[in-house]
């Protein structure tokens, strides 16, 4: 156990085959990098991670501009206009591409990021660590139709269940699966996508809606990927224990969602075995405005709920701007008591 490599640590971990300890992971957004630049170095000497990413570049955008995460106006890759209205933050779209449907005629997806895209470091980095790689997508249909489309009005798209809606998240999807297979021919270990699907207390959209149009669109993804060896990490936020199931049933292997929006103990009750999961500490409240005694708190509520000692939990949380060194750290020590 003592000569466990990061690698075989989160491995165990996703087969429930008692790792000497939770692997962990940090998340840092990029306003707090900003911010606590010197106290974010000092914490990886203390506590560093067992996951990593490849050596990848993604192809360039031909309608992007500006920059991201800056106050002010840019475009992202597929077009739509965003603004950010504070430094550090990702923004929200003011002009999406496809406004009108009319606009979908002809429109092509930004196929350049990936057939362009430079792969051919990715298996030389997966073997040259021992830590677990995983890739991060661009992954996330349910969002991307959003920000095409805008949130309002995409939302009544999918009340009026129109011809173009279905086209538009067949185009999407189209997109991601290539994306997906560019991955399944790696070595990477895991890879990972997202949406955010939940408010604080509910799903954004009726579970019946969301398992008729989105997931087919998710256990195409997992099949791809597990068909190929690889572990599917999946992201997202708010209230969505209502698909958790479905996510298991799937096959995604390792789920970060919002815990503190819901019934930990239950979710744990009720899935514990079934799937890993991928932290996580409440950033909304205890990271952002609690101190370290509240962290250490959050964290032996998330391990009562969910860890026996056996795996099938990550020690992972965010840290964002307005989050103390104090408290991360906090979180990290209590993982290893």
């Amino acid at each position: 156990m003592a000569d466990m490599t990061p690698r075989e640590r989160v491995q165990r971990c996703l087969r429930f085959e008692k790792p000497d300890r939770a692997p962990r992971e940090l998340w840092v957004l990029p306003g707090a990098q900003t911010r606590w630049a010197v106290d974010i170095a000092s914490f990886y000497e203390r506590y560093p991670s067992d996951f990593t990413g490849p050596a990848v570049q993604y192809g360039d955008a031909k309608r992007a501009s500006g920059a991201g995460y800056h106050v002010g106006r840019y475009t992202d890759a597929w077009g739509s206009v965003w603004e950010v209205k504070q430094e550090g933050v990702v923004g929200e779209v003011a002009e999406p591409i496809l406004e009108d449907w009319d606009a979908l005629t002809g429109y092509e997806p930004p196929f350049e990021i990936l057939d362009e895209a430079d792969f051919s470091r990715v298996n030389a980095s997966c073997a040259a660590t021992d830590h677990y790689v995983k890739a991060g997508s661009t992954v996330r249909p349910f969002e991307r139709m959003q920000f095409l489309r805008g949130s309002e009005q995409f939302f009544y798209d999918l009340a009026e269940d129109s011809a173009p809606l279905y086209q538009l998240r067949d185009m999407v999807h189209d997109f991601f699966l290539r994306e997906i297979r560019m991955w399944a021919e790696t070595d990477v270990d895991a890879v990972s996508f997202m949406d955010d699907w939940g408010t604080q207390s509910a799903l954004l959209i009726s579970p019946m809606k969301w398992r008729e149009f989105y997931k087919p669109l998710y256990k195409d993804y997992c099949d791809i990927l597990h068909a190929a060896g690889k572990a599917v990490f999946f992201h997202t936020d708010g209230h969505t224990e209502a698909i958790h199931s479905d996510l298991i049933e799937i096959g995604v292997d390792s789920m970060n969602s919002q815990l503190f929006c819901m019934d930990i103990e239950r979710i744990g009750r009720e899935h514990y075995g079934n799937v890993t999961f991928w932290g996580e500490i409440d950033r909304q409240a205890v990271l952002a405005f609690g101190d370290a005694d509240d962290c250490r708190a959050a964290v032996r509520r998330v391990r009562a709920a969910l860890d026996r000692g056996e795996g099938g939990v990550i020690a992972q949380c965010e840290w964002g701007i307005d989050t103390s060194p104090e408290n991360v750290n906090a979180v990290f020590e209590t993982w290893l008591e």
